[in-house]
């Protein structure tokens, strides 16, 4: 049966999972436009890419329900192919093909190439730094790294990404130059891990070295840091924080966990007292600065003690940020010997109980926001309000600050200052200056 799809010879790339798969839908759609490919990212066309997450089991789940979801539409004639492709795919391809065979094919996250050739592309090794972004025309991801070299034993990122492999300064310096001339001013940097950044082409930890160079980048305002592991963090990348106002005072660090059983399970070459040391470190160098952190409850022999342990602790660091996540037993990991042992049940009610605390901390912090102005980027409008973020919040994870549209009037994309006039526990209200 022919398809009933108004747009014909259109890709349209579907992105599930983090802002790493985000980065790759966008490079793969700046090589399809380069191939004068009609591509467009979450609408209709007749050729359909899905770059899934293999993560965590709600991930896979929504990966394998969007398959199933696009293999049913070529069945019923509305697409003519469907290409999966990503962390899923990598992971579970035999499986995949197995169970969900009307698929035209699959293919891993190092497959671009061989993609691009099936949706009759080349790959165009000149084009470093094109990209098509996806996000609000005023920020950007920048991928700085592919891949992991930790051991940590819940995480089956390594299986799907293959070892640490750090991109050049001078490539990531000419990409930033590109987004900054299409209108981008705030640069998010992700990867696997950003503290292990440059050991495998300069022999060193070189993050400083790589925001000294994109400071330097004209129309980026903003430079964010997510994703640092916390054992082995270069502290010069403190010292470069505390003097360049281009980089926020912002830092996303996964803790995962504080009780030193727990940790040294997870093989986080970390105990409680040299977190701890760390983050006093931190706010020491950077004293305004938000601290960003994720936890898992409910890995395998966690006790109530080391649960009590973790909320005490929450209660005490009192975190700028924090996410939670109940543990995910996952294939192939070193934790997957272990019995998972906790009841979902409880783990949920853990993870309850930690974002019960944080909610409270957070309400406590921004009420000491009200009647302070902030310089904020305003991402969008939504309903009757502009949704701003100061350069304490990280776009879709951390707190808006929004603005009453009926009232007032800010460019969206452009730094407005904006004076806090009320606070709930995630969002911040105000009124531009």
């Amino acid at each position: 049966m022919r398809t009933k799809s108004l747009k014909k010879n259109t890709i349209n790339v579907v992105t599930l999972g983090c802002s790493k798969n985000v980065y790759d839908s966008e490079v793969l759609m700046g090589q399809l436009r380069a191939n004068n490919k009609e591509v467009v990212h979450e609408e209709e066309g007749n050729v359909v890419v899905i770059n899934t997450c293999g993560f965590i089991a709600n991930a896979k789940e929504e990966s394998v329900n969007t398959i199933l979801d696009f293999v049913q539409k070529k069945e019923a004639g509305e697409v003519d192919k469907v290409f999966v492709t990503g962390c899923l795919s990598e992971r579970y391809k035999p499986d995949l093909e197995k169970e969900i065979p009307n698929v035209d094919e699959y293919f891993g996250t190092s497959d671009l190439p061989n993609l691009l050739k099936a949706l009759g592309a080349d790959y165009k090794h000149e084009l470093i730094g094109e990209r098509l972004t996806t996000t609000p025309k005023n920020y950007a991801y920048l991928k700085i790294a592919e891949g992991c070299d930790r051991p940590c034993s819940f995480c089956a990122i390594p299986i799907m990404r293959g070892k640490h492999k750090s991109k050049p300064v001078e490539a990531l310096v000419t990409e930033s130059e590109k987004l900054a001339a299409k209108g981008v001013k705030e640069l998010i940097l992700i990867a696997q891990d950003l503290t292990y950044y440059g050991l495998d082409l300069y022999k060193k930890r070189n993050l400083a070295e790589l925001l000294r160079a994109l400071v330097k980048v004209e129309g980026i305002e903003w430079i964010r840091l997510h994703y640092a592991f916390p054992t082995g963090f270069p502290m010069d990348v403190l010292e470069i924080m505390n003097a360049e106002p281009k980089i926020c005072n912002y830092i996303d660090i996964p803790l995962q966990h504080i009780s030193d059983s727990i940790l040294k399970s997870m093989r986080r070459g970390t105990t409680q007292a040299k977190t701890t040391r760390l983050l006093e470190d931190f706010r020491a160098a950077v004293p305004n600065m938000a601290i960003r952190t994720t936890l898992i409850v409910g890995y395998p022999g966690e006790t109530e003690e080391d649960f009590e342990t973790l909320k005490n602790w929450v209660t005490t660091m009192r975190f700028e940020r924090l996410g939670c996540f109940t543990y995910s037993h996952e294939e192939n990991t070193h934790a997957y010997n272990l019995e998972d042992d906790v009841p979902e049940e409880v783990k949920q009610q853990r993870a309850n109980e930690i974002m019960e605390i944080q909610s409270q901390i957070s309400w406590e912090l921004n009420q000491a926001k009200i009647g302070k102005t902030f310089k904020c980027i305003i991402d969008r409008k939504e309903g009757n309000h502009f949704v701003g973020r100061t350069e304490f919040d990280s776009p879709d994870v951390d707190n808006e600050v929004l603005i009453d549209a009926t009232k007032h009037y800010v460019k969206i994309g452009d730094f407005t200052n904006i004076k806090i006039i009320e606070a709930s526990d995630f969002d911040l209200y105000g009124e531009p200056v």
